[in-house]
């Protein structure tokens, strides 16, 4: 399920006098997210001024932002991009895309809905909720196919899973 808006953080702080904000980057990480040149925020469209990064942080200057007041309002808000903005890899995905789709075994057979995936040292690690819960390594291993137009996930899986 292709989103038009994915959340891609929040605005933690100001940073300085002249209206800078600090963004916690929900995203791969903050110099992907430096790469554009607008934000939403509160369904509104926001230009981006400039962008850097600081340790985990995205420092940032918005268009209409100029002062600290008008920074200390938008602190605890919610900064989205646009999907079509989003330059990935071929077959490339959001996670929060991937929340909600149906997962197939290979068969076709319908083992669940994705309800949460979790990030660990080796792998994503998708938990899958039907019958039962089932933790699935995001790995080629067993994740097969990611069809984000009709919402599917095909895995293999192996006994005992």
């Amino acid at each position: 399920m292709i989103h038009q808006y994915i959340e891609a953080g929040k605005i933690v702080n100001t940073h300085g006098v002249f209206g800078e904000v600090k963004i916690e980057v929900w995203l791969d990480s903050p110099s992907f997210m430096k790469g554009f040149r607008r934000y939403y925020i509160s369904g509104n469209e926001v230009k981006v001024l400039s962008a850097r990064v600081q340790k985990s942080f995205l420092l940032v200057r918005l268009e209409g932002v100029e002062d600290l007041n008008a920074a200390m309002a938008l602190k605890n808000t919610v900064v989205s991009i646009a999907r079509e903005d989003a330059r990935l890899p071929e077959g490339g995905y959001f996670f929060c895309e991937l929340i909600g789709m149906r997962v197939l075994d290979e068969e076709g057979n319908e083992i669940g809905v994705l309800e949460r995936i979790d990030e660990t040292p080796s792998a994503p690690l998708y938990t899958v909720r039907g019958d039962r819960e089932i933790l699935i390594p995001a790995v080629p291993a067993f994740i097969k196919k990611v069809d984000l137009e009709n919402g599917m996930i095909t895995a293999s899986l192996i006994e005992g899973m």
